[in-house]
């Protein structure tokens, strides 16, 4: 046997019996995805080696006291921002204690008291909370950075003297809260949620090089927006139809289904920024609220902010504080990047190759003067996984990694960011990791729920999940999020209805696209081949045949993501009767 001295971490998920027993599959997930994206690199990167694991716990050692701990705060710092906008009955939460101790190694395996008594704390610690003995606090407690609660000598069980505990101060909590505190209470709702639409903002500069900019800054505000769970957003795409066009506000808000409208107006010159905005009641047509703001640029993301803060607190029906329980995203270091991420985003939104490829040249340039800006990485993934989904480039393969690439990145980077996981979900839903698709799926509803793009892709996955009636109404509420929806929507939901075995509704969704793909023409066939309709089945087979002269069945099966072999078997079976073997 081997001693020495050491810091000994035990953690212990809280509710564990119970979240196993709603939803174990789901749980475990969630679970797994927080040990790889942030737990298990934290331990590793503060020099900590995990010497075992329970099914809802784990005993980690550190050569450093004052690494033990910085892994520990950066763990519950990460998790605790990570649930802000979870539901209460999902959040995966933990407990940790941290001792210093001499330790017994034998055959992989520690022991003795300074063992017992890092347990004992992980138990007496609070949901949330990391809890210290009086050898750590000694050795920590002159790090500037971190500030301890002295909690007193408690009893610990099985621990015959007591032991002074002090409770660590995580970043952004109150001092005085104590242990066992569970402020996981559930948020409050609005009963009806007011609707509201931001009109692309007019570009006053007189310059056109700087219509991204407005429309950029539009957006942003949007997106903002889009965040506050008390709001129904329609989305971007819908609202921005009436770029440059002069409305009848009643009109635009009657074809949006939109009862508030943000209208306004950005004028830039040299380092000088004006932006204009209003609030319309669209009933009676009155201003609600008004308001200028005049900035130097460097003050653009509180202009932001201001602009955000002020609308959503005008808001009849709104509740009480605008700021309460918000996921801010991380703020560029760099304006010239964040204007870079604008225009490309801009550019991508045009879907053609020209501007595929500017938009690349753009974003490779965000994160060049930016390296730590996730959303620029996100955006460089969405940009590439554009070029390789058409079909615009030399090497798809080359395109689809550092698409993956880019993605992956810009999560290990920042976890509120709507786009990172939907990009994420999008990425373990191309790998048929669904279990993973659903954890970054429920993070980019809970950081914003109104997001058609997200929305829609709920509605994808809970059609590979085998559930396609619950995927086809998020589909649909996708479209109602956002009127003037991308055609392919039309063709997501096609694919729900199929799987539902709805095949006329199926049908019906695949004959509103202007043009179809071998897989879309795949799924006409087997509607038709499942519904007795034997000489259409045929003729679409056919098609299916000069668009892929070597098809097969399995070939384009490899299109789609069954997680259950009865689906699968259900669209190659409606093929093979049609005669695609």
């Amino acid at each position: 046997m081997e001693r020495r001295l050491a810091a000994v971490l035990a953690a212990d998920m809280v509710g564990y019996s119970r979240l196993m027993d709603v939803d174990e599959q789901g749980t475990l997930a969630r679970l797994r995805t927080h040990r790889i994206e942030l737990i298990d690199p934290a331990i590793a990167k503060n020099r900590g080696s995990i010497i075992k694991t329970t099914g809802d716990g784990m005993l980690v050692e550190f050569p450093s006291v004052c690494d033990a701990v910085a892994c520990a705060a950066e763990v519950q710092d990460r998790m605790r921002r990570r649930n802000a906008d979870v539901a209460p009955d999902k959040r995966i939460q933990f407990r940790v204690g941290v001792n210093l101790g001499d330790i017994i190694f034998d055959e992989g395996d520690i022991y003795g008291s300074g063992v017992n008594v890092a347990a004992r704390l992980e138990q007496f610690a609070g949901t949330g909370d990391v809890c210290v003995s009086a050898a750590v606090y000694d050795q920590v407690r002159r790090m500037g950075e971190l500030q301890f609660e002295d909690l007193g000598p408690q009893h610990l069980k099985n621990i015959a003297e007591p032991v002074q505990v002090y409770r660590l101060i995580l970043e952004g909590e109150a001092a005085g809260a104590g242990p066992g505190q569970d402020d996981s209470a559930a948020e409050p709702f609005a009963v009806v949620k007011p609707s509201i639409a931001v009109l692309p903002f007019a570009n006053m500069s007189g310059d056109p090089e700087q219509e991204f900019f407005a429309d950029g800054l539009t957006e942003d505000i949007l997106t903002e927006l889009s965040r506050r769970h008390e709001l129904f957003v329609i989305s971007r795409n819908s609202s921005f139809v009436y770029k440059g066009q002069a409305v009848n506000i009643r009109e635009v808000a009657e074809k949006l289904g939109a009862r508030y409208i943000v209208e306004g107006s950005v004028r830039k010159a040299g380092n000088r920024l004006r932006v204009t905005v209003q609030l319309i009641d669209s009933c009676n047509d009155s201003h609600i609220w008004a308001e200028k703001y005049d900035r130097t640029l460097d003050d653009i993301f509180e202009i932001q902010d201001e602009v955000t803060s002020a609308i959503v607190a005008t808001l009849p029906g709104r509740i009480e504080a605008a700021q309460q329980d918000e996921v801010s995203r991380k703020k560029p270091s760099s304006l010239a990047a964040y204007e870079c991420v604008l225009a490309a985003k801009v550019l991508h939104h045009r879907s053609t190759r020209e501007d595929n490829e500017a938009a690349m040249k753009l974003i490779d340039r965000a994160v060049e003067l930016d390296p730590e800006f996730a959303h620029a990485h996100a955006w460089r993934g969405c940009i590439r996984g554009q070029a390789w989904g058409y079909g615009w480039c030399d090497d798809t393969e080359e395109m689809l990694r550092l698409s993956m690439e880019a993605i992956q990145k810009a999560a290990a980077m920042d976890d509120n960011d709507a786009d990172v996981h939907r990009l994420m979900a999008a990425l373990a839903i191309i790998q048929d990791n669904l279990s993973q698709a659903q954890y970054h799926q429920e993070r980019a509803l809970a950081l914003n729920p109104n997001y058609d793009l997200v929305v829609v892709q709920m509605g994808e996955l809970l059609t590979w999940q085998g559930r396609p009636e619950e995927g086809a109404e998020w589909i649909r509420k996708a479209m109602r999020l956002n009127p003037h929806f991308p055609v392919r929507f039309w063709s997501h939901l096609g694919k729900a209805h199929f799987t539902a075995r709805l095949y006329q509704e199926a049908l019906a969704d695949f004959m509103r696209l202007p043009a179809m793909d071998a897989v879309q023409t795949a799924l006409v066939a087997a509607c038709h081949s499942w519904l007795g309709n034997v000489r259409q089945a045929q003729e679409y087979v056919e098609q299916v045949r000069v668009m892929q002269p070597d098809a097969t069945a399995e070939g384009l099966l490899a299109g789609l993501h069954y997680g259950r072999t009865e689906d699968a078997g259900h669209f190659t079976e409606g093929l093979r009767k049609a005669g695609l073997n």
